[in-house]
């Protein structure tokens, strides 16, 4: 099936809110625990429509419904990480399984040069197996976790930080600081398989 990405608009936020509601009944992809309203996602929703720099898509299916939405978000609103960003992805339960999330992944690595971004941030929790499966495939990496930080009420969620870079400079100063471990894909395949295995007992 031929999906289209375009900006989102404002008479699209309802159905937006209403996807991203789907989504949290799930206890798996996002940390809020009751649904939204439209009211509530209204500033958001004006953040990304009038920061170009910081884009809200929608998905739309061959009919031109919406069957999804992403972003990118700035990453804890300082200067220095301007070239950094945050994604989100969620679908509606029907598009789900289908490899939607690999086309919105690629196509979020295609507009890294165009919106002038060097690295990409996903944070999903670690019973997320399919989404880390996803961004792994597409050559983000593993770079730490965040233990039992999410409390979802029925049990505690393990925050896991995935992150791609187009490039790498290094400063121009002293590093003074420990250096930070290299989690690698290694790292990854032994998480998930941990994460199977605790799925089974």
């Amino acid at each position: 099936m031929t999906h289209q990405f375009v900006l989102a608009q404002p008479h699209m936020l309802s159905r937006i809110v209403e996807i991203y509601n789907q989504n949290i009944a799930s206890r798996l992809v996002t940390a809020d625990l009751e649904e939204v309203t439209v009211a509530q996602r209204q500033a958001w929703f004006d953040f990304h429509n009038t920061n170009p720099s910081y884009p809200l898509w929608v998905v739309l299916d061959a009919q031109e419904q919406i069957m999804g939405w992403f972003s990118l978000s700035p990453f804890y609103g300082r200067m220095a990480y301007r070239a950094t960003a945050e994604v989100s992805i969620y679908l509606d339960e029907q598009a789900r399984g289908k490899g939607l999330g690999s086309q919105i992944i690629a196509f979020l690595k295609e507009q890294m040069p165009v919106l002038g971004l060097n690295t990409l941030l996903a944070f999903i929790f670690r019973k997320n197996v399919p989404s880390i499966n996803a961004f792994l495939r597409h050559k983000f990496k593993i770079w730490g976790d965040l233990p039992n930080v999410a409390n979802m009420e029925t049990h505690l969620e393990t925050l896991v930080i995935m992150g791609f870079q187009l490039s790498y400079k290094k400063a121009q100063v002293e590093d003074k600081f420990a250096p930070i471990p290299d989690y690698t894909d290694q790292a990854g395949a032994t998480l998930l398989n941990k994460n199977q295995n605790q799925a089974q007992e």
